[in-house]
């Protein structure tokens, strides 16, 4: 396995962590363990060309979206053999009902034929490879070596950038740089975990808009309850 790729990238910048973030990161981890004991992906996979696949088909849509679609779409294109003999004409009606689904059947075209070409046909073991691929980037990477290959990574979403600042966690808008203070606050073997948890707190309770606060269990020592920023 290589993931040199991703600790460089992880490592450029030095970022300050919010005063406090090291007291609440055990709490926020407890509630967590606590809420969403079997905290997982909710997309849903069978192989890594379909996490790829769905990964790649999840950006700015949601994964209900993306799991009502992917049947149809692997039951046509079950690997990515099949799928580079694809065109993105052939793509599209399959995935229409997703966002921004034009450019997300060129990018998945492109990425079965550069698997084919590049990687006998299946998805690499590598932070650099999959960011390679066409639309793929950090996030992709992380949430495939991860879910299929079981690395330690931490996916930061939308979800997971907004609750590590209310809570707190991180002051920092770049994904990136989120990543980065959170693998100080958290013990690497929980990092698969804590970026899962987090997502389905931002769906269920914390949302970008009305936060569920007095429902929340992490109310209590929240620095921001109330405040939907």
């Amino acid at each position: 396995m290589t993931f040199s790729a991703s600790k460089k990238a992880a490592g450029r910048g030095v970022t300050r962590l919010p005063r406090g973030a090291r007291e609440r990161a055990p709490q926020v981890l407890a509630s967590l363990e606590d809420l969403y004991p079997d905290a997982r992906t909710e997309l849903v996979f069978r192989t890594p060309f379909e996490l790829l696949v769905a990964t790649v088909l999840s950006a700015q849509a949601t994964d209900v979206s993306v799991n009502a679609a992917t049947p149809a779409l692997f039951a046509q294109y079950p690997d990515a053999l099949a799928l580079s003999r694809a065109s993105a004409e052939d793509i599209e009606p399959l995935i229409r009902r997703i966002g921004l689904y034009r450019g997300k059947a060129r990018n998945l075209a492109a990425l079965a034929r550069l698997l084919v070409e590049r990687h006998e046909g299946e998805v690499p073991n590598d932070f650099g490879a999959v960011v390679a691929l066409p639309g793929a980037g950090r996030k992709t990477a992380n949430v495939v070596l991860s879910n299929a290959y079981g690395f330690p990574a931490i996916a930061v979403d939308t979800h997971v950038g907004r609750l590590s600042r209310r809570l707190g966690l991180s002051v920092q808008t770049n994904p990136d740089k989120v990543e980065l203070d959170l693998q100080k606050l958290f013990p690497r073997e929980r990092w698969v975990f804590l970026h899962h948890a987090l997502i389905l707190h931002g769906r269920r309770v914390c949302m970008a808009r009305n936060p569920q606060c007095q429902a929340c269990e992490m109310a209590a020592f929240c620095p921001k309850v109330g405040v939907e920023a």
